[in-house]
């Protein structure tokens, strides 16, 4: 009979190879309702291949796509590697956008344009993740609950702007007033959207990555993930790491809806963001909350988005699978990650 056994040490290829092993699953289980909608699966999967990656504007339309995801990804990863459990990404990504819109909407210069909405965003986006920290550390409030539900209480408030102060009176659109021209991100090539803010997210990610691993605050993060009793122990203010854990994060997410606001839409709209915060969370598990980690994890589901819309132009194979093969990532992951600390032992049958 087969056994779970523990391991003593987990091998660094399996590390590596696990999380290409669980998309890999996740690729051949949504390969069925491939087929249910009587496509091909391997030239399905073909088209939609080349539909994020077969020419430059296509890889470019992947990268724009990835930023947001890398944001909310490396916002997700930084909080759980404190365990605080920031659902709350979505909301934040949408408080940063208003912040950003609102500050771009004053006539300044470029340069100072692009730090001040950058500020905004990050600050609005922290004080959102704020929220359920201290009601966390003073109150103690799941975490969980609480970012989770303020996800709605965000979103339902940017509609009730969008509707009221902010409606565009000419066309009734409930879509915030343009950011100024000056405020709108450079475009690295022309006839393509690949914008400063898609640079900015793939710096960020070796950023984030130093600051976790070779700075004083990222090793009171860590310590305080693996055993808080023991941080505090130690002399770490486990309570003050959360909501410094909680403002980085918040404002890792709130950068994401700048880029949208900044580099994509110019506005904010109801539909500004198609779920990056909640796919944050499967990118940061798939990338095992290493920052560097979520680079590709979000090019890959920035790929599934992209090439989903060229796949289901050819074969009418719906664009939903793309959410499909998120979401079952994310369950193909959480099993492989049983694997890193048990190993299947076979047993024979006791005499």
């Amino acid at each position: 009979m087969l056994r779970l056994e523990p391991r003593q040490s987990t091998p660094v290829w399996l590390n590596l190879a696990l999380p290409v092993l669980a998309i890999a699953v996740a690729l051949v289980l949504c390969s069925g309702l491939i087929m249910l909608a009587g496509a091909n699966v391997f030239e399905a999967y073909g088209l939609m291949l080349k539909g994020a990656f077969g020419d430059f504007y296509a890889f470019t339309e992947t990268l724009v796509k990835a930023a947001p995801m890398i944001f909310t990804g490396l916002a997700v990863a930084v909080a759980f590697r404190a365990k605080f459990w920031n659902i709350g990404a979505e909301g934040q990504l949408m408080a940063g956008a208003v912040a950003s819109c609102f500050v771009g909407s004053f006539p300044m210069p470029s340069a100072l344009a692009y730090v001040a909405m950058a500020l905004a965003g990050a600050l609005a986006g922290g004080i959102a993740a704020l929220i359920p920290a201290l009601l966390r550390v003073k109150l103690k409030v799941d975490d969980v609950v609480s970012s989770l539900l303020l996800n709605s209480v965000i979103l339902l408030g940017v509609l009730a702007l969008i509707e009221g102060p902010w409606k565009d009176s000419l066309s009734g659109y409930p879509i915030s007033p343009p950011i100024e021209d000056s405020a709108n991100f450079p475009v690295f090539f022309e006839g393509t959207r690949l914008h400063l803010g898609v640079l900015a997210a793939l710096l960020a990610a070796p950023a984030i990555w130093f600051l976790i691993t070779r700075t004083t605050l990222g090793f009171a993060i860590r310590v305080t993930g693996e055993n808080a009793e023991a941080a505090a122990y130690g002399g770490i203010k486990v309570n003050a790491i959360l909501v410094a854990t909680a403002l980085l994060s918040g404002g890792l997410a709130g950068l994401a809806g700048v880029g949208e606001v900044g580099g994509v839409h110019f506005q904010v709209m109801g539909d500004l963001s198609p779920g990056y915060g909640y796919s944050g969370i499967v990118i940061a598990m798939l990338a095992r909350l290493n920052p560097l980690g979520v680079v590709p994890a979000a090019l890959f589901f920035a790929a599934a988005m992209t090439g989903a819309e060229a796949m289901s132009r050819a074969t009418g194979v719906p664009v939903f699978l793309a959410d499909v093969i998120q979401g079952t990532s994310l369950l193909t992951m959480l099993v492989a990650l049983l694997f890193t600390s048990y190993r299947l032992r076979y047993q024979g049958a006791a005499a």
